[in-house]
């Protein structure tokens, strides 16, 4: 109760954060850490909590007056959102396509002793800022951190740069800022072993960067011109990029050679997000038509659609995640999926073409933005089995998947003051980087470990 009182104090402050030292971001995000320092420092219990709540609350309003965030220029990519107050409980209720658990937690107590008696809720407890990143003057559209790696993460912008930031290694810092796209960027991917760093662009280019010394070693045009608007790295032959643009076009880069292939993947509208399976074979595809398309990924590069499911034709599909295994109990191949129609859906892959089956599906604040989610990356034989997405009302969510109504969120983090767009984990779990549409990074640390 006072972790959740802490929080709404720390979003209290975050969402006036516009209105002090206009002239000084950095300021403001130097407050913004030293109010988390002190809320884990003060020792107050929750009645106490309640009532400093209160009165922060009216001073800030006699200070400030209302908070309101005023309405920005539109675009594809970014459009503003009115902000909404932060719910002080999570409200996303969840329906269930049927009534079999995901996961078969009643057969393995001796598995799970052996990671502990913590709670999913326990588990995923984030609750201190580790470190607030502010190196971009637009929407942090993606954060990602480094395959297998703790430290590194990098972040894409609408302002055309990318940066490179460590987050663990020693002092949270910024390596890199990377220059050279003349437009917005919606996505970029890390290669399996982290040595390149791929970025697609509204400016019809794909770069290529080397993440040893930051420097660009290809920049490949668009054939047709087209916007790009997501990439992925093809899992089993990193020589291959997958590209999504705005002509409902999938097409393939290949990286010795600096070229695109002449095979392509043709489907209606623009694609907005891309993932595949563990292997590279299977390749999901979202469009701004509310379609996912499974389409089959040959080694050389061929591409055929196999299945096409309609989520929504009125809403945008804005992010795709593949997990074979969501634990160590449940080997159901998985896809998690937001839809601009307020919603996070949970989809079985039910064949070897990619065919979807609706499993779960949450309601979420999203209808504007392009919103992401992820599967937390440890498999354990815990009990639960936990996504995390961001929302349109600022806020994050931990969801258990498994179960239904408002039980189904174990944790909300709420720091930002805008609409948080991108979500990663690093390998081990010990940190969250979330991003908003303001282009503020923040760092979360987990509040115990398992």
């Amino acid at each position: 109760m006072t972790t959740a009182l802490q929080q709404q104090v720390f979003a209290l402050d975050a969402r006036y954060n516009a209105h002090r030292a206009t002239g000084s971001p950095n300021f403001r995000t130097l407050y913004i850490r030293r109010r988390s320092q002190l809320l884990r420092e003060t020792n107050r219990n929750a009645d106490q909590w309640k009532q400093y709540l209160k009165t922060r609350s009216n001073l800030l309003q006699q200070r400030y007056g209302n908070c309101k965030l005023e309405s920005a220029s539109s675009s594809n990519l970014s459009r503003t959102v009115s902000r909404t107050s932060i719910m002080t409980e999570c409200q996303i209720p969840v329906s269930a396509s049927s009534n079999v658990f995901l996961v078969p937690t009643k057969e393995a107590e001796a598995s799970r002793a052996i990671v502990g008696g913590n709670s999913i809720a326990e588990n995923y407890a984030f609750s201190g800022v580790h470190h607030i990143f502010d190196q971009h003057s637009a929407a942090v559209t993606m954060v990602k951190f480094a395959n297998n790696d703790r430290s590194r993460i990098c972040c894409s912008s609408l302002d055309c740069n990318l940066s490179v930031c460590d987050v663990a290694s020693g002092p949270p810092c910024v390596l890199a800022v990377l220059k050279g796209h003349k437009q917005a960027i919606p996505g970029f991917d890390w290669s399996a072993n982290n040595d390149l760093i791929a970025s697609v662009s509204l400016d019809a280019t794909i770069k290529l960067w080397k993440s040893n010394d930051f420097t660009c070693l290809r920049t490949l045009k668009e054939p047709n011109n087209a916007q790009m608007l997501c990439c992925i790295f093809q899992p089993s032959n990193n020589n291959l990029i997958l590209v999504g643009n705005n002509r409902g076009e999938i097409r393939i880069v290949n990286v010795s050679t600096g070229l695109f292939l002449k095979n392509s993947c043709k489907m209606s509208g623009s694609i907005l997000s891309l993932t595949s399976d563990t292997n590279g074979k299977i390749i999901w595809a979202g469009n701004d038509h509310g379609e996912i398309v499974a389409i089959f990924c040959e080694f050389n590069g061929g591409l055929y659609k196999t299945k096409r499911i309609l989520v929504d034709p009125n809403c945008y599909i804005t992010s795709l995640s593949y997990r074979a295994w969501i634990s160590r109990e449940a080997r159901d191949p998985l896809l998690l999926v937001n839809a601009s129609n307020n919603s996070m859906c949970l989809f079985s892959v039910i064949d070897a073409e990619g065919g979807l089956q609706l499993k779960r599906k949450f309601q979420n604040r999203h209808k504007r933005h392009i919103v992401r989610s992820t599967f937390c990356p440890i498999m354990s034989f815990r009990q639960g089995a936990c996504v995390v997405t961001g929302s349109e009302d600022g806020s994050v969510y931990f969801v258990d998947i498994e179960k239904i109504g408002n039980k189904a969120v174990v944790n909300t983090l709420q720091g930002h003051s805008r609409c948080v767009l991108s979500i990663s984990f690093n390998y081990d779990e010990s940190l969250l980087a979330t991003s908003d549409l303001d282009g503020l990074v923040i760092i979360w640390k987990r509040g115990n470990k398992e």
